[in-house]
C-alpha cells in the first residue's frame, strides 16, 4: 500500500477518546483504535473520484437479468477474493446499459473498504480533458499532476475506454497509462462499449480505437468479461420512474 497520510483521529471516540489507542481487554496492551482505520477508509473513498451516480453500487445490488451478467458478477466477486494476490486486472466489454461500471465502482469502493487499499476512478473522456486543460496557461495543474494519480494508484478503474475519436495523441496518451501501469505491474479495471469482434457491417471494435498494439498488451493486463443482457436504465430505470 502506498497511503502514507496519517489519518484523522476520532476525539468523541468512546474507544480511545481521541488519542487513536484503543485498550485491547484489561490487560496493558494497546493497538491502534478502529476510528483511525475508519477515518482512513472514508478519506481513501472520498480520494478515489467515484461520481455520483455510482456512489451507491455494490456488488450485491448488481441484479444480473443475462447469464453473461451473472458470470461478470461472479468474476468481480473473485477478483476481490483474491485481491492483493492476483496479478491480471478486468476488461469489461458490453453495449450500453448493460452495468459495466457498475462492477467496476463495485469492485474499487470494496477493496478500499475490505482490504484497506487506495484505488482512483476515471472516466477516459474526463481524463483526456483534465490533460488538455492543464495546458493552458491560467491552469493550477500540470500534465503530471493529472497523470500522477492515474499511473500510481494502486488500483485503476478507466471507464468508457475507446469513447474518444483516435487520433495520434488520444492513442499516444493511453499508450502511456497502459503502458506504465503494466511495467509497474499495478491492476488495472478497464470498461468499454467497443467488442473485441465486429458483429455488424462497419461496426468498430476496440481494436479500431486503441490500435492493435494496446489492444495485445491489454490481453497480458487483463481478464476479457464479456456483457449482454437487456439494458438496465431502459428496462429498470423506466420502470420506476414516478411523477
Amino acid at each position: 500500500m502506498n497511503d502514507s497520510k496519517p489519518a484523522p483521529v476520532d476525539e468523541a471516540c468512546p474507544f480511545c477518546a481521541g488519542s487513536g489507542w484503543e485498550r485491547v481487554g484489561s490487560e496493558a496492551v494497546v493497538r491502534r483504535c478502529r476510528c483511525v482505520e475508519q477515518a482512513r477508509v472514508t478519506r481513501l473513498l472520498a480520494e478515489a473520484r467515484v461520481p455520483k451516480r455510482y456512489e451507491h453500487c455494490d456488488l450485491e445490488s448488481y441484479v444480473p437479468n443475462d447469464p453473461t451478467q451473472k458470470k461478470a458478477k461472479l468474476d468481480a466477486a473473485r477478483f476481490v477474493e483474491k485481491y492483493p494476490l492476483i496479478d491480471v486486472g478486468l476488461l469489461f466489454l458490453g453495449p450500453c446499459g448493460v452495468g459495466k461500471t457498475h462492477l467496476a465502482v463495485s469492485v474499487l469502493k470494496q477493496i478500499i473498504v475490505e482490504k484497506g487499499d487506495s484505488g482512483i476512478f476515471y472516466d477516459f473522456r474526463d481524463l483526456l480533458r483534465d490533460i488538455q486543460s492543464s495546458w493552458n496557461a491560467v491552469s493550477q495543474s500540470t500534465e503530471y499532476d493529472v497523470l500522477r494519480p492515474v499511473l500510481t494508484a494502486n488500483l485503476l478503474v478507466l471507464d468508457e475506454l475507446g469513447a474518444n475519436k483516435p487520433t495520434e495523441w488520444v492513442r499516444d496518451t493511453i499508450a502511456h497509462i497502459i503502458n506504465c501501469r503494466y511495467n509497474e505491474k499495478r491492476l488495472t479495471i478497464f470498461t468499454s462499449n467497443y467488442p473485441d469482434a465486429a458483429e455488424r457491417p462497419g461496426e468498430e471494435t476496440l481494436t479500431d480505437r486503441i490500435g492493435a498494439r494496446l489492444r495485445s498488451r491489454l490481453w497480458e493486463m487483463c481478464k476479457v468479461v464479456e456483457i449482454r443482457g437487456k439494458d438496465f436504465r431502459q428496462v429498470i430505470k423506466q420502470a420506476n420512474y414516478r411523477f
